[in-house]
Order: structure tokens, then C-alpha cells, then sequence
């Protein structure tokens, strides 16, 4: 596993095949860094959206993650259409290829794209009560089980009884 402190553009460099822990202060480019990383492995076909797996730790984090995949792959799939009016380096080292290794890799970002809903973007706690999920009775958890981020109101009621 890479473990990589991030120096944004040179995390794309840097990380090779495989799996890739990004770890880095607030403010640094880590989602950034991750959304151009998910467009660099479809576009060159190292991996599907299906065999990728984004974790972080809070829903508005979640959220903020997913929404900028989206985001990233839309432009990258824009710049196929445009090449020459690229100017972000990421998309320049996407597009920067013959035409026919263009075509391939714009196809399987429109791929992406239309499978994104399924993408696993989670939180840990998401992702460790699916993994609980499948075990099913191997398990040994409580199914009907819901996590919350916030324990104020679960506190406020078990001290007024």
C-alpha cells in the first residue's frame, strides 16, 4: 500500500498501482487529489468505478467527495471534446494522448458516469456496517442497528428518563 503526504500535482506521479492511502492536513488538496486520481485510474483502465472504494469520515465529507468525482469526471469527459482548450494539468495529462487512446478513455468515462450512482463513496462507520451486513448471521450484529453521527438527542432522552 502507497502511503503518500500530499504535494498536489505530484501525488498522481507518485502513486502507483494498487492501494493508495492519501493522508494529509485539512485544506490540502486530499479530495482534490483523489477526485483526479479516480479520473486518471478509469480514463487509463486500471480500474473500474465498481473495483474502487472512497472512504472518508463524515457524511458532509462524504457528500463533498462524491459530488466532486462527479464533478471531475464531467470535465474530463468535456475535455475529450475539446482538448486544445484544456488548461488544468490534470486534464492536460488525461487528454494529452493518440486520438484512439483518447476515444477509449473518454468511453470509459461516459462509462463511469453512468454508473456512478452505484460508486462506493462512504463513511467508515458506512462502510464497516455494510461489510457487518454481508456476513449476515457470521456477523453476529443487531440488523435493525442505526448509526448516527450525533448522540445529543440520545443523551438528552436517556437523561430525562
Amino acid at each position: 500500500m502507497s502511503s503518500v503526504r500530499i504535494g498536489f500535482p505530484a501525488v498522481l506521479d507518485r502513486i502507483g498501482t494498487g492501494h493508495a492511502v492519501i493522508q494529509a492536513s485539512a485544506g490540502t488538496g486530499k479530495t482534490y487529489a483523489l477526485a483526479a486520481l479516480v479520473a486518471r485510474y478509469l480514463a487509463e483502465g486500471r480500474a473500474t468505478l465498481d473495483e474502487m472504494l472512497l472512504i472518508t469520515f463524515t457524511r458532509a465529507a462524504t457528500r463533498e467527495l462524491r459530488e466532486r468525482v462527479r464533478a471531475q469526471l464531467l470535465n474530463a469527459v468535456e475535455a475529450f471534446g475539446r482538448p486544445e482548450s484544456v488548461t488544468d494539468d490534470v486534464l492536460r495529462r488525461l487528454v494529452d494522448v493518440p486520438a484512439a487512446e483518447a476515444e477509449v478513455r473518454a468511453k470509459r468515462l461516459r462509462d463511469a458516469l453512468a454508473a456512478f450512482d452505484d460508486a462506493s463513496v462512504t463513511t467508515t462507520h458506512g462502510f464497516c456496517q455494510l461489510v457487518l451486513r454481508s456476513l449476515g448471521v457470521a456477523g453476529d450484529s443487531d440488523s435493525n442497528v442505526t448509526l448516527v453521527e450525533n448522540l445529543d438527542d440520545l443523551v438528552s432522552e436517556i437523561t430525562d428518563d
